[in-house]
């Protein structure tokens, strides 16, 4: 399933660089389902990092095909780049246009960064322009299964040191998630049978 992008604009009080407060608007990439959710991820986000009011003021499906963060980096960029096809029957060249959400330094740093993303791509590309983006921040979605993977194999593992004899260990050990362990155990029945 593809990845589905918000940006939701943020209004709260900031204090400036000369410390004084000022209302400002900011505006946040989300990973979300739906408006609905992207609202409530919105809210839960900020809250942790805004101890003030704040008031979400639009939010809007992003444009982006896809958003490629690097380390070191703080500002995101707009890459535009033009996927070229050529048309066989009529013998001319199509380009087709998406936006990609780079994190980099600088203009020259977000251009290199592209072109590292775009390597592997097996159609010609330009890359025609890259602009600064407003966006201060990206919050993708973690679906937590990454601490539930974790007490699934701690589980695991103590029923495996209560048994004197695992049926199959070397199967046991490579399973990651207890959807294949109910598959593996399914095969194991039927093999009997």
């Amino acid at each position: 399933m593809s990845t589905t992008w918000y940006e939701c604009k943020v209004k709260y009080r900031k204090l400036n660089d000369s410390g004084v407060q000022k209302v400002t608007t900011e505006p946040y990439l989300v990973d979300a389902l739906s408006y609905t959710e992207a609202e409530t991820r919105i809210n839960e986000e900020m809250s942790a990092y805004i101890s003030e009011e704040f008031k979400i003021t639009n939010i809007k499906l992003a444009n982006f095909a896809e958003i490629h963060p690097f380390e070191n980096s703080d500002r995101w960029f707009k890459s535009k780049v033009s996927l070229i096809a050529y048309d066989e029957e009529s013998g001319k060249e199509r380009k087709t246009s998406m936006y990609l959400l780079v994190q980099a330094n600088d203009v020259k740093e977000a251009y290199d960064n592209t072109n590292s993303m775009m390597k592997g791509s097996t159609s010609d590309y330009t890359i025609p322009a890259i602009s600064e983006s407003p966006i201060m921040d990206v919050f993708p979605y973690f679906t937590g299964e990454e601490e539930q993977l974790e007490k699934f194999k701690s589980t695991r593992d103590a029923n495996v040191s209560r048994e004197e004899e695992p049926e199959t260990p070397e199967v046991r050990e490579e399973l990651e998630t207890p959807v294949e362990a109910n598959i593996a155990d399914r095969k194991e029945y039927f093999e009997e049978e």
